[in-house]
């Protein structure tokens, strides 16, 4: 078997830890979906982009690529469920950004306006001395192209929080242009001023309908170690976060 015919010939190890997006429930996923869930629980509404101005963003976006494969760079749940058909998955780095713990949960997924969560967005690196981000590259077919990127923008775009960017990540030293979704600063739910205590404040104490901002925490230091990926910036503030939640409930 070749690399055009296994999407996992470069990575075989990783076989068995990305779940297959046909039955991924991000794969369906809608806006439709969240107003539903939104009005059954007395959450916020309105918050989300209509579907018109989602599809209006990703067609800007994709307007001045070259017509050819697309490469999708993952730096968080989507290198575990993609839930958008690839034809190659390789490890990758894009330089000068991180994992860093500043989307601002207010929505209730894990987190309220009064008890606010925080989630991971990929960022410019504040410690430029980084060597960069760690991820995966999902590489999609010329053809699939259009159809997969709709399922990725319901998925990334859901409301504001990131933006579209083409990166240039490295597969060892070969450079590779890609797609992904980074920080947007102007999204109210960004909070990229968060002290080192407030993330762990947020994280230890934000909870929602998805559960808690903590146990998202060990679920991407746990996924990250899965698929052979170290950040230490993820496994100290875990860390920190479970030291300091543990002190609240023996206060």
């Amino acid at each position: 078997m070749d690399a055009e015919a296994d999407a996992f010939f470069y990575h075989p190890e990783l076989r068995g830890e990305i779940v297959d997006p046909l039955q991924s429930a991000m794969r369906g996923f809608t806006t439709a979906d969240m107003a539903a869930k939104a009005t059954a629980l007395g959450l916020p509404q309105g918050w989300w982009h209509a579907d018109e101005a989602r599809e209006a963003m990703r067609r800007k976006t994709l307007a001045g690529r070259r017509d050819g494969d697309l490469w999708v760079f993952g730096y968080g749940s989507l290198m575990w469920d993609p839930a958008v058909r690839f034809a190659e998955v390789r490890r990758a780095q894009v330089p000068a950004y991180a994992r860093r713990f500043i989307l601002k949960d207010i929505y209730g997924g894990r987190g309220t306006k009064e008890a606010p969560g925080l989630m991971a967005a990929l960022d410019k690196a504040p410690d430029r001395g980084r060597a960069g981000c760690d991820g995966l590259l999902f590489r999609i077919r010329r053809d699939l192209v259009e159809a997969e990127t709709t399922v990725l923008w319901r998925r990334e775009k859901i409301g504001p929080a990131y933006r579209a960017k083409f990166v240039t990540a490295y597969i060892d030293a070969e450079p590779i242009t890609a797609l992904t979704f980074v920080a947007d600063h102007r999204a109210k739910i960004i909070a990229a001023e968060l002290t080192r205590q407030e993330q762990i404040h947020f994280l230890a104490t934000g909870a929602g309908f998805l559960g808690s901002s903590l146990d998202y925490l060990r679920n991407v230091a746990k996924k990250l170690e899965a698929l052979g990926i170290h950040d230490e910036a993820v496994a100290s503030l875990l860390r920190e976060t479970e030291a300091y939640a543990k002190a609240l409930t023996e206060a």
